[in-house]
């Protein structure tokens, strides 16, 4: 039986090995068409065919097929086995592949320092992706001291092919000042060249640049349209800063419908500033129908992710009855909530509760306590001057 399944095995391999140039040509263009289609189980038969008979590529495609678990089970074990057969053929984009296993520790135990090592053999063949992941490796100092002129370095290699990400990671290094000497014209050049290319990051960081007068002029109609084509890719951050643009007219015409179009787009992604400003669309009926529930429902939604100001006002509809039974328990409870995180207008209002014994027992020691929190606030002055009257009052 032994002998039958050897001899079985050698006349397999010497099939493989024999196929013409031909034969291995119409294999690889019909798995690539396979892929394609997503017919993956086609393009797993003819790679495996190939990749037996040694040809790198198939044997890398192979490993894309098990990371992704595209007409196998996922199974990064074998990807790397696969990646292997062929980095060591030197196919630079296996290499690669290896690395990024290594870096995230997929089927194997996590190490920068093999991560590293595949990366530098991808990308000393010019392999654009290897050479912006050791760019990334020298920035987060990951299996590497951190050292951002080597990032630098590696970044410009990949932005010379065209490399998105790493055009846009320049943007950033020289947005921040980070291995170059800040630069915000150099920052919107390398921000132009990802945006041209579709990268949303870098229409959305454009936008903020001409948003801030960063490197140009202070352009918001030029924000608002870098926002609006990241925003349409689903960035959270540029789908708000449309909304406020939209809310206030800033660049804009002034349109709260297309304010709340947009904040919705950002809450359904959890942003809870977003959520905070639906919150203030509803309470004042601005673009909508005024509705205190769903004010209080988005509010719930920000201050369930820490957001002060929804807090806040989640304790002022509970302390006036505005879509809920009045109730000043709950009210001191959110106050409290806020105050703890600083909102000055939290804290005043916390020391009106307890000075007229709102949903707690009248108490004018804990009522001064909180409108001196609040007094000794410097960015609120609204609030700042009602608790420094509250506590010339209680004082008389």
């Amino acid at each position: 039986m032994h002998k039958t399944l050897c001899l079985a095995l050698l006349l397999a391999a010497s099939a493989a090995h024999a196929l013409s140039d031909s034969e291995k040509e119409m294999l690889m263009t019909t798995a690539k068409q396979a892929y394609a289609q997503q017919d993956y189980a086609t393009a797993l038969k003819k790679w495996q065919t190939l990749a037996e008979a040694g040809n790198a590529e198939a044997q890398s495609n192979l490993g894309i097929l098990y990371a992704n678990g595209q007409g196998v089970a996922q199974n990064y074990a074998q990807a790397r086995a696969w990646y292997e057969k062929a980095a060591a053929q030197g196919h630079a984009q296996a290499q690669n592949n290896l690395g990024a296993l290594y870096a995230e520790g997929l089927g194997v135990v996590q190490d920068y320092g093999q991560a590293r090592t595949w990366y530098e053999k991808a990308a000393a063949q010019g392999y654009a992706a290897a050479q912006f992941n050791l760019g990334v490796l020298y920035a987060e100092g990951k299996g590497v001291a951190q050292d951002y002129g080597q990032a630098r370095v590696w970044f410009e290699k990949a932005a010379a092919q065209d490399y998105a990400d790493a055009q846009f990671n320049l943007g950033v290094l020289y947005a921040e000042g980070q291995g170059v000497a800040q630069d915000y014209a150099q920052a919107r050049a390398w921000y132009e060249k990802a945006a041209v290319q579709g990268d949303a990051a870098a229409q959305y960081n454009l936008g903020l640049l001409y948003y801030n007068g960063q490197g140009m002029p202070k352009d918001i109609a030029q924000a608002a349209a870098w926002y609006e084509k990241a925003a349409a890719q689903g960035h959270t951050n540029a789908q708000y800063n449309l909304g406020v643009l939209y809310a206030n007219g800033q660049g804009v015409p002034q349109d709260y419908t297309l304010a709340r179009a947009w904040y919705e787009k950002a809450a359904a992604q959890g942003d809870a500033k977003a959520q905070f400003n639906l919150g203030i669309l509803y309470n004042a009926g601005l673009g909508v129908v005024q509705d205190y529930a769903q004010a209080r429902a988005w509010w719930e939604k920000a201050a369930a992710q820490g957001d002060a100001g929804a807090q806040y006002n989640l304790g002022l509809l509970y302390g006036n009855g505005q879509g809920v039974v009045q109730d000043y328990g709950q009210a001191r409870a959110w106050y409290e909530k806020a105050a703890a995180q600083g909102d000055a207008k939290a804290q005043y209002n916390l020391g009106v509760l307890y000075g007229n014994g709102q949903g707690v027992p009248k108490n004018n020691a804990k009522a001064r306590a909180w409108w001196e929190k609040a007094a000794a606030q410097t960015d609120d002055k609204e609030a700042q001057q009602a608790a420094q009257q509250a506590l010339q009052k209680i004082s008389q």
